[in-house]
């Protein structure tokens, strides 16, 4: 009776421990027993039931590998058939253990210890420890783990004690019992508990409070912009190859050195376009032509861009085109004087009229800017409105010439003055004629 309460006693025991407390930790390897003990006698000459005694425990910590070293204690109580009193029995030994498959399931382990052991017959004796009821005990013996969880499990052994006292006897001694292991959980098993483990769900270094570090950079992962490639601490953890101070994943040019503001690029000629976007990396020029200068055809300091007249030299304040001396609408005139047609009509008379009207095509050409105005005249042969509409056609076919030679359209301006303005006599055949003229002014600036 009094070894079922024992027994009793122990599981409400094991009920009212905190469970949090206990859990498989290489960092905390503490492995606590508690159970209940079976002795058998190996003595032919004794008879004896197989006792069951509480209680049985056993303390040990993981030194290295599956190397555990540790302390035990038991108690029992055995009948003997010879003798009237029931044996007192005790057991306090040191042990060493190899344990197998530490971590899996089912963990097997062999261990061997030194110790004493105690059949005490209830006869007074003088002494702490008689040699007569004392026994020093060398014992080996193997033994089962059945791990439940990480935090608990079963444990089965056996061992053989010899003990060498002439009053003690050789005996086995089986151990039933839970197991449990001191420490923090550790749930990546990266043998850092939880409540140190700065990521406790993925298994990591100790010198990183158990946070990886996947590319041995020294930075942990969780630190690390690139945790796949090593890097710098400058870099959060990411390469710079050209060493420039832009990572090599925000780097345009990742093999050159450039500068923060290229991306990573280089800006040889200082134009502020990356040389692998200027068409004139050593030279500087604008972001709006590829990085090259704009060219100056005409070599007058007004860049084609805003050069009005792009291929002829001309002067800044006048948009790049040359500006239009006083004396050119004094040739102009004197070869618009020069056109010649023939009475009541507006056909262009004479080989000497057409090479004029080339002139004035050249002239035109040298000031690209100017525009030119075309008037009509004629005599007062015949009525004056007729005389205005024949002024009309003549300047209109002047300007079409002038078209056909090739200035553009946009430049030219053609009225008819008719009879209005003579410069010479009506009255002579000579002054009519050259009163069928056109005149020219002009808008250049």
């Amino acid at each position: 009776m009094m070894t079922i309460k024992k027994i009793l006693l122990l599981l409400i025991l094991v009920q009212i421990i905190p469970n949090d407390l206990f859990a498989q930790n290489s960092s905390n390897p503490w492995e606590i027993k508690l159970g209940a003990n079976l002795i058998n006698i190996q003595d032919k000459n004794v008879l004896a039931d197989m006792a069951i005694g509480v209680p049985s425990i056993a303390v040990s910590r993981r030194i290295i590998g599956g190397f555990s070293i540790g302390a035990q204690y038991s108690m029992n109580k055995i009948k003997i058939e010879s003798l009237s009193n029931d044996l007192s029995y005790y057991s306090m030994d040191g042990f060493l253990k190899y344990s197998l498959l530490n971590s899996a399931k089912v963990s097997p382990y062999f261990f061997a210890g030194y110790g004493f052991s105690n059949f005490e017959d209830g006869i007074n004796k003088k002494g702490f420890f008689p040699s007569s009821d004392v026994s020093e005990t060398s014992l080996a013996g193997l033994g089962l783990n059945v791990n439940l969880s990480d935090k608990i499990g079963v444990n089965l052994s056996s061992s053989y004690r010899n003990a060498d006292e002439t009053k003690s006897y050789n005996h086995l001694q089986h151990f039933i019992g839970i197991s449990f292991k001191l420490g923090s959980s550790d749930s990546d098993g990266d043998g850092i508990p939880d409540k140190k483990d700065k990521c406790p769900e993925i298994a990591g270094l100790k010198e990183f409070n158990g946070c990886p570090d996947t590319d041995g950079d020294g930075i942990p992962d969780k630190d690390d912009e690139c945790p796949e490639e090593g890097g710098s601490p400058l870099m959060n953890g990411c390469p710079d190859q050209d060493g420039d101070g832009v990572v090599d994943n925000k780097d345009a040019c990742p093999e050159v050195a450039g500068s923060l503001e290229m991306n990573g690029c280089p800006d040889s000629d200082g134009d502020e376009v990356n040389d692998i976007d200027d068409d004139c990396p050593e030279k500087a020029g604008f972001i709006e032509n590829n990085g090259c200068p704009w060219p100056d055809q005409d070599g007058d300091g007004v860049l084609d861009k805003d050069d009005e007249c792009p291929k002829i030299n001309g002067q800044i304040d006048n948009g790049g085109c040359p500006e239009v001396p006083v004396d050119i609408m004094e040739v102009l005139n004197t070869y618009g004087s020069s056109i010649n047609f023939a009475a009541s009509s507006d056909r262009l008379v004479g080989s000497k009229t057409l090479n004029v009207l080339q002139q004035i095509k050249n002239l035109l050409d040298q000031y690209p800017k100017g525009k030119l105005v075309i008037e009509g005249h004629t005599s007062d042969d015949g009525d004056e409105d007729y005389n205005l509409i024949l002024s009309e056609k003549r300047a209109k076919i002047v300007m079409e010439y002038l078209i056909n030679l090739g200035i553009d359209e946009s430049r030219l301006e053609s009225i008819g003055k008719g009879e209005s303005t003579p410069v010479h006599d009506n009255s002579t055949p000579i002054g009519r004629a050259r009163n069928r003229r056109v005149q020219f002014k002009t808008t250049f600036n």
